[in-house]
C-alpha cells in the first residue's frame, strides 16, 4: 500500500521508494529551493510549534516586511502590496479585482496559450479551451489575442521581418474586438504552460506603448517566473523590464519548498481594495510568512540568482547540443532555469517522459498549443554536476526514444 512515507525529498531529488529521480520540474514548478532546504525546514518547524494560523488582524502588518525585502527587486513604482492569498489562481483573481475597481472597467485581455490558474475566474481569462469546455466561466469579460509563439505564428509570419506584429495587433483588437471597457492586459513574461514561449526583443515595449495609449493596465503574471526562475527575482525587472507592469502577481516559488503562498504588488494608487473584498481563510498565515521571508534570505545568501543564470546557460547550451545531435529535438529555448525543447508531437512527449523516468529524470510536458514541449526546470539550487546529470539522462533517453519509438515521432 502506497503511503506518504514512501516518498522522500532531498535537494533536487525525489525518492519514490528506492527509485531516485532528479526533479526537472521543481515539483509543480513551485520548489525553488528543492524539497527540503535545511534552514527553511527548521524555521518552519519552529513556527509550527508556535502556531500555524493567525487571523489577518495579526498577520497584516508583516506584509510591509515582505514588501521592504523585495522592493529593490520590483519594477519601478510597484511599492504597494496585497498579501491575502495562498495560490497563484487567487492572487490573479485579486489582480483582476484591483484592475476593475481602479479603472471602473471590466474586460481583461489575455494571450492564446496563456495559463493564469484553475479557479473559474482565472480559467476564464486563460488562453486555452480544454480547461473551460465543461464549465461556464461567464462573469469575466475576456478577450484573447495571439501571443508571441514565433515557432507556430498565428499570423504565419517570421520573427526576422514581422516587427512584433502580434504585439502591434493589440491596437486593432482594442478598437474592433473589445467592449471598449478594457481594464487590463494580463500576461506571463514566459508562457510556461504554452510551451515555454520566450517573447522576442521589442515585444514587451510594443505592448507597453499600446497599453499606455489606450489607458489599459498591465498585469504581469509572475506566478511561474517570479522568485528567481529566470535569473532575476522577477522577470519584469530583468529580461522583461520593458513591460513596466502596473500590477505584479507572484506565487509558486515564493514558498521555497512548496509552502503555499502568493501575493500582489501594484502602484500605490491602485491599492483600492477593502480588506473584505479579496481574501481567503488561510491567506498569509504564519507558515507562509516564514517561508517567503526565509526564501528571500536564502536566495540572497546562497547567490541563487547568479547560480540560476550560470546553470541556466549551461543547461540551454546542452539542450542545443542535443538538438544538433538528435533529429527529433527542435526549438531548444529558455531563460534562466526555465528551459524546454520540442518533440514532433504530443504523443512523442508522453512517450519520452516515460522513458526519461527510466533514466532517473522527472520531466513534465506542455498541454497547451500543440502539446509537444518538454519542460526542463530544475530547482534554483542545482549545481553544475546536477545539470551534467540532467543532460546525460536526456541524451540516453533520446537515443532510446529515437531508436525504439520511431512511430511516436512520425
Amino acid at each position: 500500500m502506497l503511503t506518504l512515507e514512501h516518498f522522500l525529498g532531498e535537494g533536487p531529488y525525489i525518492f519514490e521508494g528506492k527509485k531516485k529521480l532528479l526533479d526537472c520540474a521543481s515539483g509543480t514548478f513551485n520548489l525553488a529551493l528543492g524539497y527540503n532546504f535545511p534552514s527553511l525546514v527548521q524555521a518552519l518547524q519552529e513556527q509550527l510549534g508556535r502556531c500555524a494560523h493567525l487571523s489577518s488582524e495579526f498577520t497584516s502588518p508583516f506584509s510591509g516586511e515582505i514588501r521592504d525585502a523585495l522592493l529593490s527587486y520590483l519594477p519601478p513604482g510597484l511599492s504597494a502590496c496585497w498579501m491575502r492569498d495562498i495560490t497563484g489562481s487567487m492572487a490573479v483573481e485579486g489582480s483582476i479585482r484591483i484592475a476593475q475597481k481602479a479603472t471602473g472597467k471590466s474586460e481583461v485581455v489575455s494571450l492564446f496559450m496563456s495559463h493564469h490558474g484553475q479557479s473559474l475566474a482565472a480559467t476564464a481569462i486563460s488562453g486555452n479551451a480544454f480547461r473551460r469546455k465543461n464549465f461556464s466561466t461567464l462573469g469575466i469579460d475576456s478577450l484573447k489575442i495571439a501571443g508571441p509563439a514565433c515557432k507556430s505564428c498565428f499570423y504565419e509570419k517570421t520573427p526576422d521581418s514581422c516587427n512584433n506584429y502580434c504585439a502591434r495587433a493589440l491596437d486593432g483588437y482594442l478598437e474592433f474586438a473589445s467592449s471598449g471597457q478594457v481594464a487590463a492586459l494580463i500576461l506571463e513574461p514566459v508562457l510556461g504552460n504554452g510551451g515555454n514561449i520566450v517573447p522576442p526583443d521589442g515585444y514587451f515595449s510594443e505592448l507597453r506603448a499600446t497599453c499606455r495609449r489606450n489607458n489599459v493596465l498591465i498585469i504581469a503574471d509572475e506566478v511561474q517566473t517570479g522568485f528567481g526562475r529566470t535569473g532575476s527575482m522577477f522577470a519584469s525587472n530583468g529580461f522583461a523590464r520593458e513591460l513596466h507592469p502596473d500590477i505584479l502577481v507572484f506565487g509558486k516559488g515564493a514558498g521555497g519548498i512548496g509552502i503555499p503562498t502568493a501575493g500582489i504588488f501594484m502602484r500605490p494608487e491602485l491599492d483600492v481594495l477593502e480588506p473584505w473584498e479579496h481574501s481567503v481563510t488561510s491567506g498569509f498565515n504564519p507558515l507562509a510568512i516564514v517561508a517567503i521571508k526565509k526564501t528571500i534570505e536564502i536566495i540572497e545568501s546562497e547567490n541563487l540568482l547568479q547560480n540560476t543564470m550560470a546553470r541556466g546557460s549551461q543547461l540551454l547550451a546542452g539542450l542545443r547540443q542535443l538538438e544538433a545531435r538528435h533529429f527529433s529535438v527542435m526549438h531548444a529555448c529558455g531563460i534562466g532555469l526555465m528551459c524546454a525543447f520540442d518533440l514532433p508531437n504530443a504523443k512523442a512527449v508522453k512517450t519520452f517522459i516515460a522513458i526519461g523516468r527510466r533514466y532517473g529524470l522527472l520531466l513534465r510536458g506542455s498541454r497547451y498549443g500543440f502539446g509537444n514541449t518538454v519542460k526542463v526546470r530544475p530547482p534554483l539550487i542545482v549545481t553544475a554536476q546536477h545539470i551534467h546529470e540532467i543532460l546525460a539522462g536526456l541524451s540516453a533517453a533520446l537515443i532510446e526514444f529515437e531508436g525504439e519509438c520511431i512511430n511516436a515521432v512520425a
